[in-house]
Parts: structure tokens; C-alpha cells; sequence
């Protein structure tokens, strides 16, 4: 996958992310203007893993996808407990 496709799709990730905090997203998005990917996917799952913010299964889905390019493996497995039903 290209830098653009990555950035493309935590970028859309992210706007249908539950995180409400607009310099969350805002630190995201310099992330991945300084080409750091992994760091901005990364910084993403950790707030809504902290926050505990629920997802749905479709998107966890899109998320473990993503985490077999970028990392952060262990993350996204602590995260499927916010997946709501």
C-alpha cells in the first residue's frame, strides 16, 4: 500500500472514529502530514482505547486490517472489548 492509501485511510477512520476531541484529531492528522503512519494510527487506537469509546464490528474490522501494515497488533486485540453488540 502507498503513503497516500495509508493516509487516505486512517483519514477516514478517523472521521468516523467516536473521538470527539478535536486536538486528538487534530495531532492524527500532523502525524500523517509528517508521513508517520504508524505513529498517527497508533495515537488514534490509544485514545479511543483509553477513553473507552465504543466501536462497532465493521470498524474494529478495518481496524485489524490496518494494524497488519502499521503495527500495533496488541492494541487493536485490547480493543475488541469496546466492540458494542
Amino acid at each position: 500500500m502507498e503513503a497516500v492509501e495509508y493516509a487516505a485511510k486512517i483519514e477516514e477512520l478517523l472521521k468516523e472514529s467516536p473521538i470527539t476531541t478535536h486536538s486528538v484529531a487534530v495531532d492524527v492528522r500532523e502525524l500523517l502530514a509528517a508521513g508517520e503512519f504508524a505513529l498517527g494510527f497508533d495515537t488514534m487506537c490509544s485514545w479511543i482505547y483509553e477513553d473507552e469509546l465504543s466501536i462497532s464490528e465493521e470498524y474494529y474490522e478495518r481496524l485489524v486490517r490496518l494494524s497488519a501494515d502499521l503495527g500495533s497488533r496488541d492494541l487493536i486485540a485490547r480493543m475488541r472489548e469496546l466492540v458494542s453488540g
